[in-house]
């Protein structure tokens, strides 16, 4: 693909500053739109299994608003038909109104020729059959997740309801327990919306045209992790979405920005907080290496004995910079951290603050902390927790 000549040169701090707008970490945060204006702003929230402090999905509109309630949060994304889950980046929460861009990725599926699970006959027709008559419902109400208690053994009207689920004539409505909870698409998602119609460049061009502004300003690769699309996609329809060309300095590829986010220089105030390690903001982590200086890396899946930084490491943003890890727990009522690595002296007032919100936050009284990398900072640090906890 020939690049475009650049329409703009933008230093490395800037194209930071406007990732961090993008993400909705500086400026004020729009406390109306509240949780649902994260998720349209951010166009997925990942979700994943661990639960810390909170899940992933919790944490992610926490990072930007603050003390937001869980089950605030939880109307938020699955009441009236605000939201679905789909696969984007990896298992995400969507805005209700992008159903129709991923009818590519619907298709896709449909016209998939191998599949790692076996269907028996007629079970898929049965789930459908079953959900129409009694839906919402889960796998375990639709007969069973699993044939053992290994986690990929699923029973086959657990493919069958996740075939269909990636087919788009099953929509998850929500999750409760954790479980997926299905229902109908012709039921859960609005008629306006429930439709095939868009061809897949449309599609496309939609779903990079989000991901650049969602993330301000980003290479080829970026855009392209954001939705989880093909080099070649972007190719594609990128000359087309009405992003950008930009070169950013040190990054040594070529970039696109959103033209919106060009217009007026990124200002205000910046956000302190824990991050999750599924925040959209840091989930890519070449970019996150490219942007920030910091590396980062989910020790979840790593063997204990082989971690640096902890099981659920958590990133603290502050100052528009990554200035620190916290490895968190709780322990009735204290948040318990359980490792803490400090980029220097500085960082102390931060990682106290973080910390102390997300304990008010989880509904813990007292912080505890137990290893510092660097020893002589751990006073330093929980003298400082104490304050603010005061």
């Amino acid at each position: 693909m020939t690049t475009p000549r650049p329409t703009a040169e933008l230093s490395a701090d800037e194209a930071r500053r406007l990732a961090l707008r993008a993400q909705g970490f500086l400026g004020t945060p729009d406390r109306r739109a509240g949780v649902r204006g994260v998720l349209r702003h951010l166009g997925a929230v990942q979700l994943d299994t661990i639960s810390v402090l909170a899940r992933s999905h919790e944490l992610i509109p926490y990072a930007r608003l603050g003390a937001v309630g869980r089950t605030t949060v939880e109307n938020a994304y699955w009441k009236d038909t605000h939201a679905f889950e789909y696969w984007s980046h990896a298992a995400c929460i969507l805005p209700i109104e992008e159903w129709p861009h991923f009818a590519f990725r619907r298709r896709a599926y449909r016209n998939r020729p191998h599949w790692n699970h076996h269907l028996p006959e007629g079970t898929y027709e049965q789930v459908v059959k079953q959900l129409r008559a009694e839906g919402p419902l889960t796998a375990t109400e639709l007969g069973g997740a699993k044939k053992t208690s290994e986690w990929w053994d699923w029973s086959g009207t657990k493919v069958a309801v996740e075939r269909a689920l990636m087919y788009g004539e099953v929509v998850c409505v929500e999750r409760r327990g954790w479980k997926r909870v299905y229902d109908l698409a012709e039921r859960a998602v609005p008629a306006g919306l429930l439709h095939d119609e868009l061809d897949d460049a449309e599609c496309l061009r939609r779903l990079v045209r989000l991901a650049g502004r969602s993330l301000g300003v980003g290479t080829r690769a970026d855009i392209a992790d954001y939705h989880r699309l093909k080099g070649e996609q972007v190719d594609a329809v990128i000359a087309d979405s009405g992003l950008v060309p930009v070169t950013v300095e040190g990054w040594g590829k070529p970039a696109w920005a959103d033209p919106e986010a060009l217009r007026t220089p990124p200002r205000g105030r910046h956000r302190t907080t824990l991050l999750s390690p599924f925040d959209s903001l840091v989930w890519e982590r070449a970019r996150t290496e490219r942007i920030f200086g910091f590396t980062h890396r989910l020790e979840a899946y790593v063997p204990k004995q082989k971690r640096v930084h902890g099981y659920f490491a958590m990133p603290v943003l502050a100052g528009g910079r990554l200035v620190g890890r916290v490895d968190p727990t709780r322990e009735g009522r204290t948040l318990v951290a359980k490792q803490i690595t400090l980029d220097g002296p500085k960082a102390v007032p931060a990682v106290a603050q973080a910390l102390a919100e997300a304990a008010g936050w989880v509904d813990c009284t007292d912080v505890r902390v137990e290893r510092v990398d660097a020893p002589d900072l751990r006073e330093p640090l929980t003298r400082e927790i104490a304050r603010v906890l005061t």
